[in-house]
């Protein structure tokens, strides 16, 4: 057995839209910001990770950055390649050559066959012997330490960077679910548009996410406010670079549309929620996991309009990584793992 395990690597892979974590014996030894850096004239990637991340929006013409993964699915093949690979090298001590590379890799719940298959290439490039796909919802229950197995419903709303997956579960399963690309980006972009249309100044994307971090808001009103976050941005008017001063308040009347579109959702799932399920969902609340989760006041606003109780996830940017380690630990008795010949 020893002799084999020398040979063999075990990994399970969040493949985010916004970070990418990687599981390697029991512990998250990667958790990196999911973009490659690529030079355009030999068309190398330069840069994965954080260091590509220090360099968006800062690059001249010979260099680009890509985002390979969009609303939770690969949209650029070959930098979701390369930027796998250039993760899975930061392990460090991986040998050089295996005879078994098992993968389990979480993906949105509404993700379609064709986005299923670009998933698994993208594994079979890296050399993946054995390949496993688990949706998110279903990993973030595991991670926030549920019991999938038994008969008793549970909802979990994981926003994630590019969708947001409420899933009802139970007896190892998908009861009924909703996913929509309504999520971490989709806030961001609403901060970039709403400095420059408010205070008519032009911000990137980093700095919009710095924003949403200082002074995210669903609420705009909080018992214990963060003080407000200075901004630098491009103005729109003159060119020159100028700093403003933003609050919570204002940033939660900037994410308004996209929290209401994340009401909807939830309300939608619940109403197709089985009479038996939903009497238990009133007993165990709904399960709040993803970097969304950490949104000031969400949890109170959710709970507000369903008037049920609302559980933010111990580590809401971890639970999905968590529970996919825990399903690649346990891949011979989870029947809800996909596998590579199933698409």
């Amino acid at each position: 057995m020893k002799f084999f395990n020398l040979f063999s690597q075990e990994l399970a892979i969040d493949l985010g839209t916004a970070n990418t974590l990687i599981i390697h014996g029991g512990k998250v030894i990667v958790d990196e910001p999911s973009i490659v850096a690529i030079d355009r004239t030999t068309n190398q990637t330069i840069a994965v990770g954080m260091k590509a991340m220090q360099m968006h929006e800062k690059t001249h013409e010979n260099i680009k950055t890509v985002r390979p993964l969009k609303d939770g699915v690969i949209a650029d093949f070959q930098a979701a390649e390369s930027m796998i690979q250039g993760m899975i090298k930061m392990i460090g001590n991986r040998k050089k050559f295996f005879s078994h590379l098992k993968m389990v890799i979480c993906i949105p719940s509404g993700i379609t066959e064709v986005e299923k298959r670009a998933v698994f290439e993208s594994a079979d490039h890296v050399d993946s012997r054995e390949t496993y796909l688990i949706f998110e919802p279903m990993a973030a229950a595991l991670g926030i330490g549920l019991d999938v197995e038994e008969p008793i419903g549970n909802m979990i709303i994981d926003i994630g960077g590019g969708t947001t997956e409420i899933a009802v579960i139970a007896l190892s399963g998908i009861v009924c679910d909703q996913s929509i690309r309504t999520a971490g980006d989709e806030f961001t972009t609403d901060i970039i548009n709403y400095m420059k249309r408010q205070h008519n100044i032009l911000i990137g994307e980093r700095t919009a996410e710095q924003i949403k971090i200082n002074v995210g808001s669903a609420l705009p009103s909080l018992e214990n406010p963060p003080e407000d976050y200075s901004v630098n941005g491009r103005d729109l008017m003159t060119g020159i670079p100028r700093q403003i001063t933003v609050s919570y308040s204002e940033i939660a009347l900037a994410l308004e549309k996209s929290i209401v579109k994340i009401e909807e959702a939830i309300l939608k799932a619940l109403e197709t929620t089985p009479p038996e399920l939903a009497s238990d969902i009133y007993k165990t609340g709904l399960y709040l996991t993803g970097g969304g989760a950490l949104l000031r006041g969400l949890d109170r606003r959710i709970a507000a309009k369903t008037k049920l109780p609302v559980h933010v996830a111990e580590d809401p940017l971890r639970a999905v990584v968590k529970g996919t380690g825990i399903a690649l630990k346990n891949s011979d008795r989870f029947s809800f793992l996909i596998p590579r010949r199933s698409v």
